[in-house]
């Protein structure tokens, strides 16, 4: 058995094969692909990353409750804990390079004389209300003040409460998971 496999395994499968086949309903769930932004100090230097993401989901309606599923290892982790703010954009369909940006962290960020990023990736951004960037280019967008943080194993969940929202909402189709030849999950 090779390492990556993750149990449990029902009696008698092999589990080579039975995770095969998992992974493939598990990708079979429908989902959006973002772009999640944070910001934070960590060893005394403020950053900024923009992360590719595919679990995002509303998670109640009062108070409005956002999740982000986010590697533990990642970057951005420890910049949503640092800065206990998140933000999500969601892009159009169109924009579907975009996000192969965004899968490892940020190296080129442009920042104006105040230290708030301009571009992240030569894509440009703006900084929200709670210090999170967003790409510009945005469809729809909100900005997530952190109320939970959910250590679940290999990823984290963090939920945030949306502090504030814009973009042009239904102006494009927004991009999903199946857009794009990536998979992630299982």
């Amino acid at each position: 058995m090779s390492p990556e496999l993750v149990g449990p395994f029902p009696d008698g499968v092999d589990p080579e094969a039975y995770d095969r086949l998992r992974r493939r309903v598990l990708w079979s769930f429908p989902t959006g692909l973002f772009v999640v932004g944070s910001a934070g100090v960590l060893e005394r230097d403020r950053r900024h990353n923009l992360m590719t993401a595919n679990l995002v989901v509303q998670v109640a309606t009062a108070p409005k409750l956002v999740a982000v599923s986010i590697e533990v290892g990642a970057l951005t982790a420890r910049l949503v804990r640092a800065g206990a703010a998140f933000s999500v954009a969601a892009l159009a369909r169109s924009d579907r390079a975009v996000v192969r940006r965004f899968v490892k962290p940020v190296d080129e960020v442009e920042v104006d004389g105040e230290g708030r990023p301009l571009t992240m990736a030569r894509e440009a951004v703006f900084v929200a209300r709670t210090g999170a960037p967003i790409l510009s280019r945005a469809v729809a967008w909100v900005d997530c003040s952190l109320r939970e943080l959910l250590e679940l194993g290999s990823h984290v969940l963090a939920i945030g409460e949306v502090v504030a929202a814009g973009g042009r909402p239904g102006e494009a189709e927004v991009l999903r998971m199946e857009d794009t030849k990536m998979n992630y999950g299982g």
